[in-house]
């Protein structure tokens, strides 16, 4: 297992891990159509592809297959945290969240934020992060429900 800097000739892949992590949750936990608006982003949302080009990312492979990552954009905000779907529960999520962490706090910032899914934010919570708030979006008029989230160092 690697653990390297995000390029941009990983965009592609990371659209392609995204949509996978996506599309292999639980139908307990979001719905077919949920799941359809959300990983459309990877295409659909310029900001998406604005969060790969600017944003501080990590990603980690294994035998040349990319199968988690990780990016930060704008600077003190944790942006992206995406496994492959045989990959999830593995640590790999873990490993990238202690990297940009340990990278934040490098760089002098007094916290980190984000915007968990109801899948992430238990992996956050096991890190010392804490919810500011429950909050609901709306993504291709499907409504999500996530955690807003800072993490103080």
């Amino acid at each position: 297992m690697n653990l390297k800097q995000i390029t941009q000739k990983d965009q592609l892949d990371l659209k392609k891990i995204y949509f996978d992590s996506i599309i292999s949750i639980d139908q307990k936990i979001y719905t077919s159509e949920q799941k359809r608006a959300w990983a459309s982003q990877a295409w659909d949302n310029k900001y998406f592809n604005l969060t790969l080009k600017e944003g501080k990312g990590w990603l980690i492979n294994e035998r040349e297959k990319i199968i988690a990552f990780a990016s930060r954009y704008p600077n003190n905000r944790i942006s992206l945290l995406y496994c492959r779907g045989d990959s999830q529960r593995k640590g790999y999520g873990t490993k990238l969240l202690k990297k940009i962490e340990k990278e934040a706090i490098k760089e002098g910032l007094p916290c980190l934020t984000t915007e968990a899914s109801l899948i992430s934010y238990k992996l956050f919570l096991k890190n010392s992060w804490k919810i500011i708030r429950k909050e609901k979006i709306i993504i291709k008029n499907i409504t999500f429900e996530r955690y807003k989230m800072i993490k103080n160092f």
